[in-house]
C-alpha cells in the first residue's frame, strides 16, 4: 500500500512505523481513485475504491490480498459516508 502522507510503499502500518515516516495521513475519500494498491502476487497498481470492492482479491490475477489488512482499513483510509 502507498501511504498518502510520505508516498511510499509499505506492507502495513507497522513496517510504514518503523521507515519513521512522522507525518501519519489516511487517505481521503475523494483520492479513493488514486492508484495505491499493489498487488505482491502480479504487480498490478489499483485505486483505492477498486481495492475497496474488490472482495480483497486482486481484480487481474484473483490473487487474496492480505486478509489482516481489512482489519485495520481505518489506519489507511477515511470512512466511506454510509449510503
Amino acid at each position: 500500500m502507498k501511504f498518502y502522507c510520505c508516498n511510499e510503499y509499505f506492507p502495513c502500518f507497522k513496517c510504514h512505523e518503523e521507515y519513521g515516516c512522522r507525518e501519519m495521513a489516511i487517505w481521503p475519500e475523494n483520492k479513493f481513485e488514486e492508484k495505491a494498491i499493489l498487488c505482491g502476487s502480479c504487480g498490478e497498481e489499483i485505486t483505492i475504491r477498486d481495492y475497496l470492492n474488490s472482495g480483497y482479491s486482486c481484480p487481474l490475477c484473483r490473487r487474496a490480498f492480505n486478509p489482516g489488512c481489512s482489519t485495520h482499513l481505518d489506519l489507511y483510509f477515511e470512512k466511506k459516508p454510509a449510503d
